[in-house]
C-alpha cells in the first residue's frame, strides 16, 4: 500500500466523507454515522480502478475554528494526511451550501500547492446543477458534483481521479507484472496435458492414453510477448457419483480450487465423444468460480464437431455463450489461437466500461423494453456504475429491488452482453434499491 499514490479526502464535518469513500472503493471499509465526527484517523482504502491502483484516505472532519484538544488532534491527522497525497478531494456538502470552513480548508489546500479536486456532495438531484455554482468562488476549479450516498457521478470522479494522477506519472499500474492464471479443466482423457504441452512447446506435463494420469493440479509458467501465464493444469472431471476412491475425489477437490483461484478457464472437451452434458456442467462451473472461460475442441484431427450447431448449443444452454477454438494437441491446429483467446478473455475480465455509456446503453433498454409492473408498481432504473473489475460488477440503482423480476433481469444482462460483448466472461448484476 505505501508504493501507491495517495489521495486524500479532506471537509468540514459531516459532509458525507466517509459515505464517499465507501462509495468509490465499492466497500464498507468507512464507519458512517450522522454523527458528525465519527471519524478521527486516518483510514486508508485501496482502491483499483481500470487497471490502476491507488489509495484513498479517509480523513476526520476538519474545523479550524475548534480549539478543542480532539478537533486539533483530528486537523493534525488530516493535515499529516495532506502532507503525504498525491492528490487532495476537498469535500463539501451541495445540500448545506459553502460555508466558512469550507472558504478555510481551500485556503489551506491553495497553500499547500498540491493538485485538488473539488467534490460537491448530497447532490441528489442532477437536474439541479445549479446549486454547485457557489462553490466556484473557493477557487479549486469547476466543481465535481456526486450524491456519494446513491452513487451518483462517482464513477465519472473515479475517472478524473485516475487522470489527474496519470498526470503527474503518479499511478501504479496494478496489472503491469501480474501473472494471467489459467486452469485447463475438462473430462478425464479430453486431452488437457497434451495441450499444455503443446502450447509450452515442451514435454512439460505427463500425458497418457489412460484417463485420470493428472491427479494434482499443477503450476507452470508461460512468457509470452511480454505477458506472464501461470497454467495450472487440473486433473479430470467426473461426475460425483461416478467417483471412486480417495485420491480421485481429492483431486477433483483441487481441480475445483483450481478453477476458484484462476482467472481464465480453458474447458477442454474431447471431439470424437462429442459435446458431453458434463462438459456444459463444467462450463457452468467456471462460471461460478467467476473464471472467464473458453472452450477448446480438441482432437479436430481425428473427429469435428458442427461449429454452427455447437455455437447454438452453447448460447441456449450457458449464460456465458463461451468463445470456442478446434484444436489438436497432435498437429497443433487451432494452438496458436489459445494465448490470443486468453488474452482477450483476461482483457474483458479486467475491463472497465465508461459510466456515461453504460447510462446512455441503459435508457436505450428502458426504451426498448419497459421495466416490468408488479403488484401496480412499476420499476424504475436510476443509474448504473461499474465498481468492480474481474470479474466486472454492475449495480444498478432502482427504487425498489424487490420489483426486479427473474425474466427482467435475465433480459437486462443478456443486453448488456450483447451490447458490450461479454462472451465467455462472469458477469454481476446488483439492483441496488433506495435503502441499499
Amino acid at each position: 500500500m505505501t508504493n501507491l499514490p495517495k489521495v486524500a479526502i479532506v471537509g468540514y464535518p459531516n459532509v458525507g466523507k466517509s459515505t464517499l469513500v465507501n462509495r468509490l472503493s465499492g466497500r464498507r471499509e468507512a464507519v458512517v454515522h450522522r454523527q458528525a465526527g465519527v471519524t478521527r484517523d486516518r483510514k486508508e482504502v485501496t482502491v483499483e480502478w481500470c487497471g490502476r491502483s491507488f489509495v484513498i484516505v479517509d480523513t476526520g472532519g476538519i474545523d479550524t475554528g475548534d480549539r478543542r484538544r480532539l478537533a486539533q488532534q483530528v486537523q493534525s491527522q488530516a493535515e499529516a494526511a495532506l502532507a503525504e497525497a498525491a492528490l487532495v478531494l476537498l469535500v463539501v456538502d451541495g445540500a448545506a451550501g459553502a460555508g466558512p470552513g469550507d472558504d478555510d480548508l481551500a485556503q489551506i489546500i491553495r497553500r499547500g500547492k498540491k493538485p485538488a479536486l473539488l467534490v460537491v456532495n448530497k447532490v441528489d438531484d442532477f437536474n439541479r446543477l445549479d446549486v454547485i455554482h457557489e462553490f466556484h468562488s473557493l477557487g479549486l476549479g469547476d466543481p465535481v458534483p456526486v450524491s456519494a450516498l446513491h452513487g451518483t457521478g462517482s464513477g465519472d470522479l473515479l475517472d478524473m481521479i485516475s487522470g489527474r494522477l496519470e498526470e503527474q506519472g503518479a499511478v501504479a499500474t496494478a496489472a503491469a507484472a501480474a501473472e494471467i492464471s489459467v486452469a485447463i479443466a475438462g473430462r478425464p482423457n479430453a486431452g488437457k496435458s497434451s495441450l499444455l504441452n503443446r502450447l509450452l512447446g515442451q514435454q512439460r506435463m505427463i500425458v497418457s492414453d489412460r484417463p485420470g494420469t493428472t491427479r494434482d493440479s499443477i503450476d507452470t509458467v508461460l512468457e509470452n510477448k511480454g505477458d506472464v501465464f501461470r497454467f495450472i493444469d487440473t486433473a479430470g472431471l467426473r461426475r460425483p457419483g461416478k467417483i471412486s476412491g480417495d485420491v480421485e475425489y481429492y483431486s477433483r477437490v483441487r481441480a475445483l480450487a483450481a478453477l476458484k483461484k484462476a482467472q481464465v478457464a480453458l474447458v477442454v472437451a474431447d471431439s470424437t465423444a462429442g459435446l458431453a452434458g458434463y462438459d456444459l456442467t463444467i462450463i457452468k462451473e467456471a462460471a461460478r468460480s467467476n473464471c472467464a472461460t473458453a472452450l477448446l475442441v480438441n482432437k479436430s484431427d481425428l473427429a469435428r464437431l458442427d461449429e454452427q450447431e455447437l455455437r447454438q448449443r452453447l448460447a441456449r444452454q450457458t449464460v456465458l455463450k463461451p468463445p470456442f477454438v478446434a484444436t489438436s494437441a497432435i498437429t497443433g491446429e487451432g494452438v496458436s489461437g489459445v494465448l490470443p483467446l486468453v488474452r482477450r478473455l483476461y482483457a474483458l475480465y479486467t475491463s472497465r466500461l465508461p459510466t456515461s455509456e453504460l447510462n446512455k446503453f441503459m435508457q436505450k433498454i428502458k426504451a426498448a423494453h419497459a421495466p416490468p409492473l408488479v403488484r401496480g408498481r412499476q420499476l424504475k432504473l436510476y443509474y448504473i456504475s461499474q465498481p468492480q473489475t474481474a470479474p466486472p460488477r454492475l449495480v444498478v440503482q432502482v427504487n425498489n429491488k424487490g420489483l426486479v423480476t427473474r425474466p427482467y433481469a435475465a433480459y437486462f444482462e443478456n443486453m448488456v452482453r450483447e451490447r458490450f460483448g461479454y462472451h465467455g466472461c462472469p458477469l454481476v448484476i446488483q439492483f441496488r434499491g433506495k435503502r441499499g
